[in-house]
């Protein structure tokens, strides 16, 4: 029996299908089992949908900008109604750019680089560091963990009051966190950043596979986000938003394709005029086939319709709060509170555990993929264990042997594709673990907790 009461609610979506889906894999125990992909929050498998709409273009594939035949010209048409696709699906406004990248990291990176003189950013301690690193030529306020979304508001505006209000400052902010998987107050957010003369960008790497993201609506003036999260290949990414800094700024990356006309001058050297539009930081040979798929996903999200994919993501995470729930060994981790609503992203801890050997348990005797470690935001993580957010950690795994705590965590993350099943062996795996233990030997292999294949049973 599934673990879902309201399965036969209509508006509910049924999973979508994704590659990978009928994967098997050994047990350490003996035998194979269908691959559980909990990991959605690292990498979401890819939609079939997406997959299939690649394998159609691949013969066709072509140059763009720049070619006279005709693959080219048809690469560059699907380039550009793919750039139209993902504008439509983020709400863009006229004179809104949008602009392709390798990924959301890539993103905020370009955001950093196109920053006026002087900029002054505001972000949490508690963004991913893709969100939390790249400003190293601004002037940066790092802001402490709020504990409730008004809270958070609060902090912001306080400290945009204190700030200079003559210079120009950006806000950065998660819409849905990486560790807890916890919504954050982005309206209201991008309203105290604008009335305090502020820009607000919004990392949507965790949002935008799980909800719909409407720029205009959330009054945002960037959102940044990665195909390989939106259940599209990896190497592709967007940042999309107002053009004004993004013209203003030299190119990300100077070569062809940012460069509208190169001529030498009389003294030997190049004068250059770059593009003004989106091309102007997007030199190279672009990744086809990334964009392409990246709009793919967009559609196939869209027709799905989120209504549905949302109630049954949250009926997702209700069944997985409700069965650690059922465990007292078990913390999840929490910023706003039990009742602050999420997306399909649980982080949690479990005591006597090392939260490496747990996660090296549940696949080797389970067959189910999580991840453990400080999942690249190690202030939030160091914060929410009550540790000291200062001290340094690693994005894997600790030299810890099976047993011994571990200032980490595990996260179990899932969405549009997910199963039932998986939910539901992930649940009874967790109570086996915590009641009976491990059924194997694990030791600590460079940083990583593996089976010990050289010994038996335990």
């Amino acid at each position: 029996m599934s673990v879902f009461t309201a399965a036969a609610d209509q508006s509910v979506c049924t999973p979508l299908p994704v590659l990978g889906k009928d994967v098997t894999v050994p047990l350490v125990t003996g035998g194979e089992v269908t691959y559980a992909a909990l990991d959605y929050a690292a990498s979401a498998p890819a939609l079939q949908r997406v997959w299939d709409d690649v394998a159609a273009y691949a013969p066709y594939y072509g140059s763009v900008h720049r070619g006279a035949g005709y693959l080219s010209q048809l690469s560059t048409d699907l380039f550009e109604s793919s750039r139209v696709t993902v504008a439509e699906f983020l709400g863009c406004r006229a004179g809104d750019q949008v602009i392709f990248t390798r990924s959301t990291t890539d993103s905020l990176n370009l955001l950093a680089a196109a920053l006026p003189a002087d900029c002054q950013v505001f972000v949490f301690e508690t963004e991913h560091h893709a969100s939390l690193l790249p400003w190293r030529d601004a002037r940066v306020t790092y802001l402490n963990a709020p504990r409730t979304p008004a809270q958070a508001v609060a902090t912001l505006e306080r400290a945009l009051a204190d700030r200079d209000p003559y210079g120009p400052a950006l806000v950065c902010v998660t819409g849905a966190s990486n560790v807890t998987g916890e919504l954050w107050p982005v309206r209201e957010l991008a309203a105290a950043a604008h009335a305090h003369g502020a820009r607000i960008v919004l990392d949507a790497a965790q949002l935008a596979p799980h909800h719909p993201v409407d720029i205009a609506e959330l009054d945002v003036d960037w959102v940044a986000f990665s195909g390989h999260k939106l259940y599209a290949p990896f190497g592709s990414g967007v940042l999309a938003g107002r053009s004004d800094w993004l013209r203003g700024a030299e190119p990300y990356l100077a070569g062809g394709g940012a460069s509208r006309k190169v001529a030498r001058r009389a003294d030997g050297a190049v004068d250059v005029e770059w593009h003004t539009t989106a091309a102007r930081h997007e030199a190279g040979s672009p990744n086809v086939i990334g964009v392409y798929s990246i709009a793919s996903a967009c559609r196939a999200l869209t027709e799905a319709g989120f209504e549905g994919l949302v109630a049954r993501e949250q009926q997702l995470v209700s069944a997985v709060r409700a069965g650690l729930a059922e465990v007292p060994e078990v913390r999840v981790l929490s910023l706003f509170g039990d009742d602050a609503p999420r997306v399909g992203v649980i982080s949690f801890v479990v005591q006597g555990w090392n939260s490496s050997h747990f996660a090296a348990a549940l696949s080797a005797e389970y067959g189910i993929g999580v991840r453990d470690g400080l999942f690249c935001a190690h202030p939030l993580v160091r914060t929410l264990l009550g540790s000291d957010p200062q001290e340094v950690g690693e994005c894997g795994a600790p030299e810890a042997e099976p047993g011994e705590r571990s200032l980490n965590a595990i996260r179990v993350s899932f969405g549009a594709g997910t199963p039932d099943e998986h939910i539901e062996r992930f649940v009874r795996a967790v109570k086996e673990l915590v009641s009976h233990g491990a059924q194997w030997k694990y030791r600590t292999e460079e940083g990583r907790c593996v089976p010990d294949r050289g010994t038996a049973q335990v």
